[in-house]
């Protein structure tokens, strides 16, 4: 540029900046308005050095008196036009640098305008194409990082200015879409260029759709971009050239998100394929994302991306080894016993499913070489979740365990189980059956096809007809089958056994008896007699709870746990302190199953939630139900009345009557004096393992079991004289296992805090846990925020509730008022 012609341009802009002559300004912009004219053939060395600093000049000058007086057409032609005929990556900047930086007012609002008009005239598409054309980047790190910056970052610089003014173009729905589809229209003037021979680089364009879905916005993103990519790549090689040119220009801090969206937005393996391409061969960042943290890692994705991720690795025989290194990854994970232990059972659903969807896709061969893999994680899995306390895991480990040794190749190692069928197993079953993909809606076939080939369910009718054919054979066979069988439903089975009518027949029909109907009459009868005969049960409650704790089920008895459970708590409730003593004593002795030391527990637990409830008078109540009968007179006369009674009352309306109904009458509670029998004997020799029995070690069912007892016990001693010492004493017990690996029991644990709060007064727990608190509060608060069993976290945040509600109460009485 010859300097006369930059001494003009000069001399313009100074006029645009400082004179204060209108008809002089108007001059200057007609002139500088020639510079922007494509067949200028200095436009390039004025956009390069003049052009900023004419569009900082003309957002200065929207509070001076030129700008006020010139007409609305003249607006748009001598001022908006150099924002929107210029190169737009520098309009683009200065314009939300002058918005960023104005105060509400009139100026303010021609910039907003003018920034509308920006994005809606496809100013932002002539900026992509600008960066891909010619394939030549002439522009600074520096400059291209603010650039992307001000790209993705428009919504929410304008919204943090505008606040409830920001125009609906600026919102993140509508600009992101904007967005999409000017990198759609770069695209597709992409592989115009590359036909023409033209050379392109996306590596401006990658690098944005990078920076938006890092930001949060893949969704928005990818809504409007899969589609139109999954359609153009259908049939165009092109066009599966430069999407896969797009993906590998994406910087690899972005590369998770991207890939992320994208198998999200993506129907099926193929058109994932199509996109891709083997972009995940050649970046390492997009292999570790594929075949390791969205299988491994992150597990709140659906199926249908399972399907497409791992379909996609299947699709491929160069990628098909990357399949069997993620079947070996699953199976150590899904057989690592840390990992079952520490993550949720939703992870660990997500990792199952994975695992059998990679054996489906696996061909025979290649599950051959994997025979050692499959063995390893069959073995050491099966273990790991069939010693879970948690009947999720365990029957996770039986369906993935029969499914894995189905592909064994040894007959013999195949395992069956039986289980009863939920939801997850339903999906962990589905998965495995090969899902028909739908064709693309250019290739789909006519809707009247489709009906054709489905086949309607069978109707009642159809299937009546069709085993009529069954039946006349079977006619033919026995001629017994037209005689219509008796209605035996309502027939009652009649028992050979007398029930028996004293609590030491009953006692020796259950320790001596071999007969079946008398074991059975004598145990359904045990609960009425222990209740109703009070003084002879306290004299055989021990010896009798001891008979029904050792007693077998040998004759198939019907309801046999739960007469047997009955009884054991009729005795306890009847005769509780000696009952406890032996079932306490006898939790940590020698010779005792599993199975009686869980029955201990609930006998216990049963009876005591008995024991707190107030007395009811049921022989008064037995007695009015026996001695009202039908037969006698009267009694007609009396229930009509009664009837009649309770219609009027139930259609009057009453003022001022009070209340209807007598305040409950106060009853002593029978578990607040033996509170101390059941709980303290449960606490003592838990830390001595046994030839039977170990408690803080293989046994953690057991220990679950005994924390939620321990803290039922605690819940219901309530206001208690004993609350105090159980409360210290159940904290210093369970302190120990806070940190256990197995997540029963630390929900039994935090069972046990939460009562600890609720039951003891809020003066004692600060008088005798005060030193405490600070550490307990903060070990829930790391729990609330941690802890992999979504069960724990939500008992650590009512923990630290009612802890905080006890002290509050205690510090200061009058705000609870």
């Amino acid at each position: 540029m010859e300097a006369e012609v930059r001494l003009k341009i000069t001399h313009c802009v100074r006029a645009v900046t400082q004179s204060r002559d209108t008809e002089d300004v108007f001059d200057a912009l007609r002139t500088l308005s020639g510079y922007l004219d494509d067949r200028c053939s200095d436009r390039g060395e004025f956009c390069r050095i003049f052009y900023t600093p004419l569009l900082q000049a003309l957002v200065k000058g929207l509070n001076s008196d030129w700008f006020h007086k010139m007409p609305g057409s003249q607006r748009t032609e001598l001022w908006g036009s150099f924002f929107l005929l210029g190169p737009p990556d520098q309009a683009l900047l200065t314009l939300l640098d002058a918005i960023t930086s104005s105060d509400p007012s009139a100026g303010l609002e021609h910039l907003v305008s003018m920034l509308e008009q920006f994005l809606s005239t496809g100013r932002t598409e002539v900026l992509l194409w600008s960066r891909c054309e010619g394939g030549a980047v002439t522009d600074s790190l520096q400059v291209r990082e603010v650039l992307l910056g001000r790209l993705v970052g428009l919504p929410p610089l304008t919204a943090n200015k505008l606040k409830t003014d920001t125009p609906l173009a600026f919102l993140p729905q509508q600009y992101f879409s904007l967005l999409a589809n000017d990198i759609l229209s770069v695209l597709e003037k992409t592989c115009k260029a590359l036909r023409g021979g033209q050379d392109c680089s996306l590596g401006f364009v990658g690098q944005l759709l990078g920076k938006a879905c890092a930001q949060g916005h893949t969704a928005l993103v990818f809504r409007t971009l899969a589609p139109r990519l999954s359609a153009n790549t259908l049939s165009d090689a092109l066009w599966r050239r430069v999407s896969v040119k797009l993906l590998e220009n994406v910087p690899d801090r972005w590369m998770e998100a991207v890939i992320t969206g994208l198998v999200q937005a993506v129907n099926d393996p193929d058109t994932l394929s199509r996109i891709l391409g083997n972009v995940v061969l050649k970046n390492q960042k997009a292999q570790l994302v594929i075949t390791h943290k969205l299988l491994l890692l992150q597990y709140h994705h659906k199926d249908c991306v399972l399907r497409t991720l791992l379909g996609y690795l299947a699709q491929d025989d160069e990628r098909r080894p990357l399949l069997c290194q993620v079947l070996r990854a699953l199976c150590q994970a899904w057989s690592n016993s840390s990992a079952v232990k520490h993550t949720t059972v939703e992870q660990q659903v997500y990792v199952s499913k994975a695992l059998l969807l990679c054996l489906t896709l696996m061909t025979p061969q290649e599950i051959e070489h994997q025979q050692e893999v499959l063995r390893q994680c069959m073995l050491n899995g099966m273990q790991c979740h069939l010693d879970s306390s948690v009947v999720r895991v365990r029957r996770i480990g039986m369906v993935v365990g029969e499914h894995i040794s189905q592909h064994m190749d040894t007959p013999t190692a195949r395992l069956s189980f039986q289980y009863e069928h939920d939801e997850e197993t339903r999906a962990l079953l589905h998965i495995t059956q090969p899902v028909e993909t739908k064709p693309d809606s250019a290739h789909s076939p006519e809707p009247e096809m489709e009906v054709k080939t489905s086949s309607p369910p069978p109707s009642t009718e159809s299937s009546a007809v069709a085993s009529q054919p069954a039946a006349q054979l079977d006619s033919d066979l026995d001629s017994d089958d037209e005689l219509t069988p008796y209605d035996m439903s309502a027939d009652e089975v009649k028992q050979t056994c007398a029930p028996p009518r004293y609590v030491r027949d009953c006692l020796e029909g259950l320790l001596t008896s071999e007969d079946p109907d008398r074991v059975c009459a004598c145990l359904q009868a045990a609960e009425g007699l222990l209740r109703r005969h009070i003084s002879t049960t306290k004299e055989v409650s021990v010896e009798f709870t001891k008979v029904l704790l050792h007693m077998e089920d040998k004759y198939s008895t019907a309801n046999f746990l739960f007469h047997r459970q009955r009884a054991m708590v009729a005795l306890a409730v009847t005769d509780p302190i000696p009952v406890s003593e032996y079932l306490t004593t006898e939790f940590h002795s020698l010779n005792y199953n599993l199975r009686q030391r869980l029955d201990m527990l609930e006998v216990i637990a049963v009876a005591v939630q008995e024991l707190s409830q107030p007395v009811t008078n049921r022989n008064e109540s037995t007695s009015l139900v026996t001695v009202v009968s039908p037969d006698q007179p009267g009694n007609d006369l009396k229930h009509w009345r009664q009837v009649v009674e309770e219609r009027i009352k139930s259609k009057t309306r009453r003022f001022g009557k009070g209340p209807t109904q007598p305040p409950p009458k106060a009853t002593p509670n029978r578990y607040a004096p033996v509170a101390g029998y059941f709980f303290f004997p449960l606490l003592r020799n838990y830390d001595r393992p046994q030839a039977t029995f170990d408690l803080l070690g293989s046994d953690h069912l057991v220990l679950g079991q005994l924390l939620s007892t321990l803290g039922l016990l605690m819940h219901l001693a309530i206001h208690a004289p004993v609350a105090t010492q159980m409360g210290k004493a159940l904290l210093d017990f369970v302190w120990a296992l806070r940190f256990h690996s197995d997540q029963s029991v630390r929900r039994g644990v935090l069972m046990c805090v939460c009562a600890v709060f609720l039951a003891m007064p809020s003066q004692s727990l600060l008088q005798e846990l005060s030193d405490d608190l600070l550490d307990t509060r903060a070990w829930l608060a790391d729990v609330a925020e941690t802890d992999v069993d979504s069960d724990c976290r939500n008992l650590a945040v009512q923990c630290l509730i009612l802890q905080e509600r006890s002290v509050k109460k205690e510090l200061h009485p009058d705000s609870q008022m």
